[in-house]
């Protein structure tokens, strides 16, 4: 008996242990902000696209392209490649046009992949719907043809026209020719590097901050200790472990950049004055301000009237016809609003519309709280 009221005790204390070590884990969630993982956060140093560009002919548009001598001089030099020998004057119509070709290679493009390829015109042709690129050289910034571009046009949008009017969707004079280029060479991206005989994997925070650089730092040295270290506020660096093998360190990038952390924001507050945005960070705050809000209303109005003789069917005057002009103005009696310190959005914005303040009103109140120093953020105008 007494054996079973120790094993009823001791299940009593492991229930009430686990309900207590969940709501305790409940009360830290709730305290804890959202995390993100680190390669959503961060790219790596030597993974990055490289731009390519070319100068190409498109075919086979119906009257819709260039009238300008270039697309005829492009033209004829490719119809001489074929033994073609022809004047620029020699050739008629608006069924070519000249077009600028841009695509990206990207760090893992190999030789014999496809591409998506972009053409824009840029001669006066009126629309590329229907026309294929003639075989195209795609370039790098070294002059040397990484690709090699060519296909069908897509503009996704049609032209319909008639004698007085026309009917137009999407833009008309830029294309995509998906899988449009073949790669001819490959540009070999370098994820890691060597330094002093250790392999280097560099973490770039697309934010830079050093609070958030620091917890990755953390989070990555709790599997692989003394692996990572802080290059600045932008820049992490880890330490491949030497029991890793070189055909291995992907899976080992793989396996760092799934590690979450929480990312920490800056307390900041972004407008765009041109279209009345205004972006507030979420550790905005304001320490304890009065605020008066006051407007100035002008009222213009126009009022017709029409001036008639006194005598009926005399010749005692002339109808005329003239204009009143009415102008007022009110001014409400400003109220001084006491905000105290928000330390959240929520709080902030409930503040500001408490007054019944617009974007405008939003816009003048922070400019004239970063002077007062009363906002505790950077403010930043675009």
């Amino acid at each position: 008996m007494k054996s079973q009221i120790n094993n009823m005790i001791k299940k009593k204390k492991s229930v009430f242990t686990v309900i207590a070590c969940s709501l305790l884990l409940l009360a830290l969630s709730t305290n804890t902000g959202k995390c993100e993982r680190i390669k959503d956060i961060v790219d790596i140093q030597g993974l990055r696209s490289n731009p390519l560009s070319g100068i190409g002919l498109i075919t086979g548009l119906a009257g819709t392209g260039d009238s300008s001598i270039l697309s005829r001089q492009i033209l004829t030099n490719i119809l001489r490649e074929s033994g073609l020998v022809l004047n620029p004057e020699d050739l008629s119509g608006n069924n070519i046009a000249v077009v600028m070709v841009t695509t990206e290679l990207g760090p893992f493009d190999r030789e014999g992949s496809s591409i998506d390829v972009s053409v824009s015109a840029i001669g006066d042709a009126k629309s590329l719907q229907g026309g294929t690129l003639y075989t195209t050289p795609l370039k790098g910034l070294d002059g040397q043809v990484y690709a090699v571009a060519n296909g069908a046009v897509s503009i996704g949008g049609w032209t319909a026209s008639g004698e007085k009017s026309s009917v137009t969707k999407n833009h008309q004079t830029v294309g995509r020719i998906p899988n449009g280029a073949t790669v001819e060479q490959q540009e070999l991206a370098d994820f890691y590097e060597k330094v002093l005989g250790d392999r280097i994997v560099t973490l770039n925070l697309r934010n830079e901050d050093f609070t958030t650089a620091e917890k990755i730092r953390r989070a990555i040295n709790v599997e692989f200790p003394e692996s990572t270290k802080v290059a600045d506020a932008a820049t992490i660096q880890v330490k491949v472990p030497s029991g890793i093998e070189d055909d291995r360190i992907s899976g080992f990038i793989s396996e760092i950049t799934q590690y979450e952390v929480e990312v920490d924001t800056p307390a900041v507050v972004v407008i765009n004055e041109r279209t009345g945005t205004i972006v507030v960070g979420e550790k905005v705050g304001i320490s304890a301000v009065a605020i008066s809000q006051g407007s100035l209303v002008v009222k213009i109005s126009e009022l017709e009237w029409i001036s008639q003789p006194v005598a009926s069917f005399s010749d005692a005057g002339n109808t005329e016809r003239g204009q009143n002009t009415a102008i007022e103005v009110e001014e409400p009696e400003a109220s001084l609003i006491p905000l105290q310190r928000s330390v959240t959005v929520s709080d902030l914005a409930k503040s500001l519309n408490s007054i019944g303040a617009t974007p405008s009103d939003i816009i003048a109140i922070f400019n004239t709280l970063k002077k007062a120093g009363a906002l505790q953020a950077k403010l930043e105008i675009m």
